[in-house]
Order: C-alpha cells, then sequence, then structure tokens
C-alpha cells in the first residue's frame, strides 16, 4: 500500500511538471511583457495628448516639417513634440523615442536656436512640458495607446477679461470635445470621450470650415480676424458689419489726411486686404498655435521701400486695440525699444519740419505703441541733442501724437555723430524706461546728410547693442557729394550694408510711403543683428583641459561641443567673439578674442585644434585666460568663461576663480567623468543658478549645449542696464 502510494504521488509530479513546462520557454525563463511605444507625426502638439507622462516615437526629418517650437527646455504645450525633442538634442532629425512630462504653464517661454531648430518666445501659456530621452525605468511601463483631446476654441466675452493681449478679443481656451479630428490623430491614439465644457461651443459645419483654410493660406491668420468672425457669427453678423466700426485691425496702415479720409491713390492697401467669409466657422485651437514673437525670415523678403504693402504681417494693426483699463498693451510681436532721431538743423526749413512730424505720428501708430509692445521716445539733435521724450513717458500711441505735434524745431546743424553719442550714452537706461529684454533700435531721420562723422559714434553705439536705420531724405546729388563730411556715411553706421537699415526717399513728399517698409524692419527682432542680446555682444572663453586623461577621442568630442555652443552666436567683431585656452601644467591661446571674426572661420579653427596631453593646472588655466583674453576685452561686451575639466586639478582653483568673478567675468564650469564637485563650484560664478554642470560621460556632453545657452539667455535678462 506504502509503494503504491508512491507512485501514484510521483505520477501528480510528473503531471504538475509538464503542464508548468508547457508555458516556459526552452531556456526557462519568463516571457517579458515588452513596452509597446505608439507612434505620432510630426506634427503633433503635447496639449493633444491628455496624459501626465507618455512616451511616443518620432519619425524622421520632423525638423523640415517646420513645426513651431515655443520655449527652451521647458516648452509651452501647443509646441511640437518632436521639434522640442530635435532642440533639446533628446533624438536627432533621424527621429527616436521620447518620454513627454507634463507641468505647470509657465509667464513667458524663451526662444532660443539649437540643433536646427529655431524655438520662439511666447508670453505666456496654460501648460507645459519637458522632453528626455525614450529609455524608461525598470519596472515603469507607460502606455501603449494614447488619450487624445481635441481642442475647440470658444468665445470669452471681453467683459469678463482682466488682462488682454494686444487683439480686443480674448485668447481662445481650450474645451475638450467628444471626438478627436481625423486628421490630426495619430493612427495609435485612442479617443476617449471627456466631460462636456461649461461654453457653450460655436455652432460649425464642413463647408465653412473649409473656407477658413483658404483664408489662413492667403496669408491672413492672426487670431483677431478669425475671433471677430467667429463673435459676428454668434451674434448673426455678416463679415461687413464684423469689421466695420470698432475693428481697427481692418484699417491698418491705411494712410490718411488731417480729415481722417483715406487717400485715394493708396488704395492698392485696401485692395490687399485679406477678404473674410461670411459666418465662418471656428478653427479648432490646435491648428492656430499663438502669435510668433518674431517675424520669419522667408516672410520679410524686402520689395521697394515705397511699396505701401506688407507680407505676412501686414494686416496688423496701426492703430492701439484697448484693452478694459483704457490702457494701451501694445503688439507683444513687435517688442522693441525705439529711439527716433528726428533732424531739427535749419537747413529742413519749417514746412518739412512739420512733415518730419507727421511721419512720426503715422509710425507711431502703426507701431501700436504699449507696454507689451514697442516703446518710443524721440531725441531731435541740430548743433547738440536734446531728448523731446523718454521712453518710459507715454505707453499708448495716442499718447504720443500729441506729444510729437508739440514739438518745436530746435535749429542748428546735423551732427548726426554727436546725436548717436548721446544716445548710447544717456538714453538706452533703465532710469529712461529701457527694459533690458527688448532690442534697442535707433532711427536717424537725415535731411540731405550730417555735418560732422558718424563712423566711430555708430560703432560705439552698435557695440552696445544698439540696432542703428537711417532713413536718408533728399541725399547729395553728384554735385553735393563733394560736401559730405564722411562719403558713404550710412554704410559706416549701419550694422549690415545689405539695404536692411537704410531707407533711401528721394523726396520729402514721399517720406509717408516709407512708414510701412520702416514699421515691418524694426520689428523683426529675428533680423536685427546688432541687438545686445544674450547672443551677441559677448567676449565668451572656452578654457579646455587637455590632460593625459582626457584622451584624443574625448577632445574631439570636447570640441564639437565647443563648436556646437558657438553655432548658436552671431560671430563678428561687434556680435560676439569666441577665444580659446587648453591647458595641461601649462597653457596655450589656441586663438584671441577677434582673431576669427565670422563664424565658418571660428568653426574652422576650432575644429584645427590639436590635442596636446599632459597633468591638469585648472587653476593657472584660468589666469592665464584672465590675462591673454578677458584684459583685452571690450568694455561694452559681456565676459563669459566657459572651463571645461575632466578630473581634480593639481593647483589651487579658488583664488584665480575669486579674481575673475570680481573683473566682471560671468564663469561656468562643466566637469565630466572624474571632475572635483567641489572645484566646479569654486570655479562657477553662481552654482545655484545653474553656472555648474556634472556630465557623466563624454558623450553625453551635447545634452548640455541648450542648457548653456539656456542660462546664458537667463543671465542676460535678469541683468540691470546701466
Amino acid at each position: 500500500m506504502e509503494l503504491k502510494m508512491s507512485k501514484s504521488t510521483l505520477t501528480a509530479v510528473f503531471i504538475a511538471f509538464l503542464l508548468t513546462s508547457s508555458g516556459a520557454k526552452p531556456n526557462g525563463k519568463n516571457k517579458k511583457h515588452k513596452q509597446v511605444v505608439p507612434a505620432i507625426e510630426c506634427e503633433m502638439r503635447s496639449g493633444k495628448i491628455n496624459l501626465p507622462e507618455f512616451i511616443v516615437k518620432c519619425p524622421a526629418n520632423c525638423r523640415e516639417s517646420k513645426e513651431k517650437v515655443y520655449g527652451t527646455g521647458v516648452f509651452a504645450s501647443i509646441s511640437s513634440i518632436c521639434n522640442a525633442a530635435i532642440h533639446s538634442g533628446v533624438i536627432s532629425n533621424s527621429g527616436g523615442k521620447v518620454i513627454v512630462t507634463k507641468s505647470a504653464g509657465q509667464p513667458i517661454y524663451k526662444g532660443s536656436f539649437a540643433n536646427g531648430i529655431r524655438s520662439l518666445s511666447l508670453p505666456n501659456w496654460r501648460e507645459s512640458f519637458s522632453v528626455s530621452v525614450g529609455k524608461p525605468k525598470k519596472g515603469v511601463m507607460y502606455p501603449s495607446t494614447l488619450t487624445f483631446v481635441h481642442s475647440r476654441p470658444t468665445i470669452v466675452k471681453t467683459s469678463e477679461s482682466k488682462d488682454l493681449p494686444y487683439f480686443p478679443v480674448s485668447p481662445v481656451t481650450e474645451a475638450p470635445e467628444a471626438e478627436p479630428s481625423s486628421t490630426t490623430a495619430p493612427p495609435t491614439t485612442t479617443p476617449v470621450t471627456t466631460p462636456t465644457s461649461t461654453t457653450p461651443p460655436t455652432t460649425t459645419s464642413a463647408k465653412p470650415r473649409a473656407t477658413v483654410h483658404k483664408i489662413r493660406e492667403a496669408g491672413s491668420s492672426h487670431p483677431y480676424f478669425s475671433a471677430v468672425a467667429r463673435q459676428s457669427h454668434t451674434q448673426g453678423k455678416g463679415p461687413a458689419q464684423a469689421f466695420r466700426g470698432s475693428s481697427v485691425y481692418a484699417n491698418r496702415f491705411l494712410p490718411r489726411t488731417n480729415t481722417g479720409v483715406h487717400r485715394p491713390e493708396m488704395s492698392s492697401t485696401i485692395r490687399r486686404q485679406p477678404h473674410v467669409p461670411s459666418a465662418p466657422a471656428p478653427e479648432p485651437e490646435d491648428h492656430k498655435p499663438p502669435p510668433e514673437t518674431g517675424h520669419s525670415r522667408e516672410a520679410l523678403v524686402e520689395s521697394n521701400p515705397f511699396d505701401s504693402g506688407f507680407s505676412a504681417r501686414g494686416h496688423e494693426s496701426s492703430a492701439r486695440a484697448p484693452d478694459l483699463s483704457g490702457r494701451t498693451r501694445g503688439d507683444p510681436s513687435c517688442k522693441v525699444d525705439i529711439a527716433f532721431l528726428m533732424d531739427g538743423s535749419w537747413s529742413i526749413g519749417k514746412r518739412r519740419f512739420k512733415i518730419q512730424k507727421d511721419f512720426l505720428v503715422e509710425v507711431s501708430q502703426a507701431l501700436n505703441v504699449g507696454v507689451d509692445g514697442a516703446m518710443m521716445g524721440i531725441i531731435q539733435y541740430g548743433d547738440d541733442a536734446v531728448t523731446e521724450f523718454s521712453l518710459k513717458q507715454y505707453s499708448s500711441s495716442s499718447d504720443v501724437k500729441p506729444a510729437i505735434s508739440k514739438i518745436n524745431q530746435k535749429g542748428g546743424l546735423s551732427h548726426v555723430g554727436k546725436a548717436l553719442s548721446y544716445i548710447n550714452k544717456h538714453f538706452f537706461s533703465d532710469a529712461n524706461g529701457n527694459r533690458g529684454g527688448a532690442p534697442n533700435v535707433a532711427v536717424v531721420l537725415v535731411d540731405g546728410w550730417p555735418t560732422d562723422r558718424v563712423e566711430e559714434a555708430s560703432r560705439l553705439a552698435r557695440e552696445s547693442g544698439i540696432n542703428i536705420f537711417f532713413v536718408t531724405i533728399e541725399g547729395p546729388d553728384d554735385n553735393e557729394k563733394q560736401n559730405v563730411v564722411e562719403p558713404n556715411f550710412v554704410d559706416k553706421a549701419v550694422c549690415r550694408t545689405n539695404g536692411f537699415y537704410s531707407l533711401p526717399i528721394a523726396s520729402w513728399f514721399a517720406l509717408r510711403k516709407a512708414v510701412q517698409p520702416l514699421v515691418k524692419r524694426v520689428c523683426d527682432t529675428d533680423r536685427l543683428m546688432c541687438s545686445k542680446t544674450c547672443l551677441n555682444a559677448n567676449d565668451i572663453a572656452f578654457v579646455i583641459d587637455g590632460s593625459s586623461s582626457v584622451g584624443t577621442g574625448n577632445f574631439r568630442t570636447v570640441l564639437q561641443f565647443v563648436a556646437n555652443v558657438t553655432r548658436e552666436f552671431e560671430i563678428s567683431d561687434t556680435d560676439t567673439r569666441v577665444g580659446i585656452v587648453q591647458y595641461t601644467y601649462e597653457q596655450r591661446l589656441e586663438f584671441a578674442f577677434g582673431q576669427h571674426n565670422n563664424k565658418a572661420d571660428l568653426l574652422n579653427a576650432i575644429k584645427r585644434i590639436n590635442y596636446w596631453s599632459g597633468g591638469t593646472s585648472t587653476g593657472a588655466a584660468i589666469t592665464y585666460a584672465a590675462d591673454q583674453l578677458f584684459s583685452k576685452s571690450k568694455p561694452n561686451k559681456r565676459k563669459i568663461m566657459i572651463v571645461i575639466t575632466d578630473g581634480r586639478s593639481y593647483d589651487d582653483v579658488r583664488a584665480p576663480a575669486l579674481a575673475v568673478h570680481r573683473k566682471g567675468v560671468i564663469a561656468y564650469s562643466i566637469g565630466i567623468a572624474w571632475a572635483a564637485q567641489d572645484e566646479l563650484e569654486y570655479i562657477a560664478t553662481d552654482p545655484d543658478r545653474e553656472h555648474s554642470f556634472f556630465v557623466d560621460e563624454f558623450d553625453n556632453l551635447y545634452k548640455y549645449v541648450s542648457k548653456i545657452i539656456h542660462n546664458i539667455c537667463n543671465e542676460f535678462n535678469s541683468q540691470p542696464r546701466n
């Protein structure tokens, strides 16, 4: 009986073994659940996916899609996920996996250029996101399908809004919709039903929606036109009623006589206004990104300076759009600080002086002066220069107009050089309302030609970050050129001699035709090359560790990092200059500031640097850089030092670092592999403000390019101007 029981037990064990082994792999390991990564398209935005954190796979060639990105490091949810990942260096243009993490909205998003993607600035947005390399942590599983939310724009009454942007209808808000758009949802997404918004939806139909897209293709993509048309539709109005009376945008840049009647000879401007269909349907917000803060280069191809028409942004307003408090916010796509230097010399005469004032009034209206947009001041020059009113004195176009009309002619000679020196020393200051982050622009109006030299004064002004424009009226003819103090004075004064910074006007009576071309140029912040922004007017010294522990391959990786950072800056004698020191026990000046004054030459010089090999004396290298580079730095340039090292120094770094800090040098430290954390903090000007970085491997250096640029920009924007 006992033997019989043993046999039955063995049989049961054997059957159980067969059952359990039938579901196992031949090697005995259990099958692991594989992470399924949903694929998305280049245009997919973070705000369309209703998850706090998720992983996606981006396709190749998203950079060529030109999908918009807003912000740096942290992006507004209206941004393309894939292009944000390329901008951050998380993936290349060949695509790849990306982890997206949502966060709260920010009051401002700073634009920058990185990895072939130009991100744009944005005043605020309701939701943000950041991106990281698509390698999930061990044990973490992300959703294999995406919760997709379709957004529908809604009309918010202006009486409920406290703080409006520069158009008189408040911005659209997101309201979830039951079904996603088939044109934007990726194949892997799963539509979900979400609670209905409390805001009643606007009635739509398929046919008018297609018409709206045609309007956008014709060049009218400003949110104001869509918003007014939507509002008029809900009130049962046609297009004529929608853009009549209260619309300051429908009549923008239409020259008027003193009686307020449109001039018949300018009727071509009216013909260029966009056609608006009756009762257009609202367009989904995901198809309509917020207004950009800068003009695209493609949309700003220069035409005849007397052409009164605008491309792309030409239909935006010359009149102001008041908010509920009665103040003018201004046009945030034209956030510049402008000084107009008006000619008050006796040669101009009273009649032409009046024409000049009328011109400045029209320009002020076209600029849409306001605290969030352009701020303007006026200097009149003759024998000397005098401020008629400063940047902070008037904050709306309606206030500027009577102030201009009260200006009396000063008289004297046309001392333009003296006037440029005056604005450089006295006008663009915090006390006068200079905002620091806004580009500084000086527009010089000249009757004929200057009676003094302008080259030196202009050079100093440009190095202070002032973009100089010349509007020359009735310039010298061939017989008069012998009287000109400084031939080719315009080319010697402006930042670039490509015609962008100069507007020659044949007659005073043709001056008003230059209003629109001038406004278009001064508002084109992408092309204001002389701006003292975070990417201009710097002296940057790279102090590179060439010790034996680095190795040849890693040294080339460091040089690639230096080249990638350098690419982000405008390189010239008046913009950013770069110098490099390599060190071991000893130091070697690879090249000095100003030795390579264009980007192509500079990048080739970086590529040709040879690896040295030796010990590590970082402290001596910092002192050497201060003596050989920063002692020759120009006074109007910011001094930036970036120290890259892979190990502990054989000498003291504290005293040399403190010495350069006291000289006004902003120092960044980047430590790789075996670098000492305490030394990195000594070198950095302010470790708490992310001036110090630790990189685990040389191959990961590329990830820190955007962070360095981002921090340099933040440093600039937080600095007060003298």
